[in-house]
């Protein structure tokens, strides 16, 4: 906030300024009622536990923003994830804080703590704006290990040329506190600078860069085609051992990504949203992890996923990932006019650490009141691969059922 006053009082001693800033805001928050089937061996409190029901508030956010002058943009995201049942409080963070100061709309630049990184348009996507219900997180390749949330501190600059918009990062990742124990896992070192990109061909409509989250969906409004690639690069960013020992390997962070992103608008109103994309993700020697969005568990796992709703979703290999869904135009349902959206996620990765190819699905439908995202009901089942601890191959497969609200108050 000291910067933000001394960058403010700086710039209005330089710049003519007749209107006054305003401040805009609004509060938006992702509730879930939940069915899960468990992985095998799941604890709660110690306690074997093979399905369970839970109510959380997935996500909470509240973004606040203002335009000081002409050229200088503040942006501010207060919130949190994964308000449940396991804890009492709820942590509201400063998930993003930082300015950005306009010399063009082909060049601008920002500073601070932020999601502006590079790879492809899904990881540093609009959570709002979702169309599956929270699907893509394998693009967060990195969250909660050597960043907040997706976010991290940096420089980034960025523009629209013509159709041709990019943007270049330059982060520091927070240290991490784990030390790696033989299996690769990010390192216990000083973090190196992150250093990301991704540029996209807008061949229809041109989509905004205010933001560095990208809409995940418009159903009817707007008519995007865009084919987009992207990287990532750390050194040293992982290692098989104490960071401190002559005998610890290290692995730099190698991951490139392209993709592409299609929403047309129907002559009859309907709306298609599609999405493509071919990642390949170098974290060093068979490094894999499961991730359980929302873990309703506390221990447990006698499987390769390990306890409660997780599965394999990061590690070294390739991934191919499908979104397509169809909006319909809006129409009258329980006396209230919705936009009804059904829609499919796949990610299918080619892990090195398993034997066996890892495909995750996700079925949804989408009820968007109004037919905006201010006020959405969705219905969502994943459908996930189970893999045995021995042979590292996929014997089964194990579901959970949603049923969302999303609500923004402006």
């Amino acid at each position: 906030m000291i910067i933000l006053t001394l960058f403010s009082i700086m710039t209005f001693s330089q710049e003519k300024q007749t209107d006054k800033p305003t401040i805009k805001w609004n509060v938006t928050s992702q509730i879930w009622m939940r069915y899960s089937d468990l992985n095998e061996g799941s604890l709660i409190n110690n306690e074997p536990v093979v399905t369970f029901f839970d109510i959380s508030v997935r996500r909470l956010r509240i973004p606040v923003s203002s335009q000081i002058t002409p050229k200088i943009y503040a942006y501010a995201i207060f919130g949190g994830n994964n308000y449940n049942f396991k804890n009492k409080t709820f942590a509201l963070e400063a998930l993003d804080l930082y300015l950005e100061y306009s010399f063009a709309k082909s060049l601008e630049v920002g500073v601070g703590k932020s999601g502006w990184q590079g790879l492809s348009r899904w990881n540093i996507r609009s959570s709002k704006t979702m169309m599956g219900l929270d699907t893509p997180l394998f693009t967060l390749n990195s969250v909660e290990k050597n960043d907040d949330l997706g976010r991290l501190f940096g420089v980034w600059v960025k523009g629209q040329v013509g159709k041709i918009d990019y943007r270049f990062t330059f982060n520091r990742p927070f240290i991490g506190a784990a030390i790696p124990d033989g299996e690769v896992n990010f390192a216990n070192n000083m973090p190196r600078i992150k250093t990301s990109s991704y540029i996209k061909y807008q061949f229809f409509e041109h989509e905004s860069n205010k933001s560095a989250y990208q809409t995940g969906t418009y159903g009817n409004a707007k008519k995007v085609f865009n084919v987009g690639a992207g990287f990532q690069y750390q050194d040293k960013a992982m290692s098989d051992g104490d960071a401190l020992l002559p005998t610890t390997n290290f692995y730099d962070m190698k991951n490139w990504a392209v993709d592409s992103f299609l929403n047309l608008p129907l002559n009859n109103k309907d709306a298609i949203t599609a999405y493509l994309g071919y990642y390949e993700y170098d974290f060093g020697k068979d490094y894999i992890r499961n991730v359980g969005a929302n873990n309703p568990t506390n221990g447990g796992g006698s499987d390769f996923n390990g306890q409660g709703v997780a599965f394999p979703m990061i590690g070294t290999g390739a991934t191919w990932y499908l979104q397509f869904g169809y909006a319909f135009k809006e129409t009258k349902f329980l006396d209230h006019l919705f936009v009804i959206q059904p829609n499919i996620s796949i990610q299918s990765s080619d892990w090195d650490a398993l034997n066996d190819q890892m495909t995750v699905y996700d079925f949804g439908v989408n009820f968007l009141l109004n037919g905006t995202h201010n006020s959405k009901f969705t219905i969502a089942y994943q459908h996930r691969p189970i893999f045995d601890a021995t042979t590292i191959q996929q014997k089964g497969y194990k579901g959970m059922a949603v049923l969302q609200y999303q609500v923004s108050l402006k």
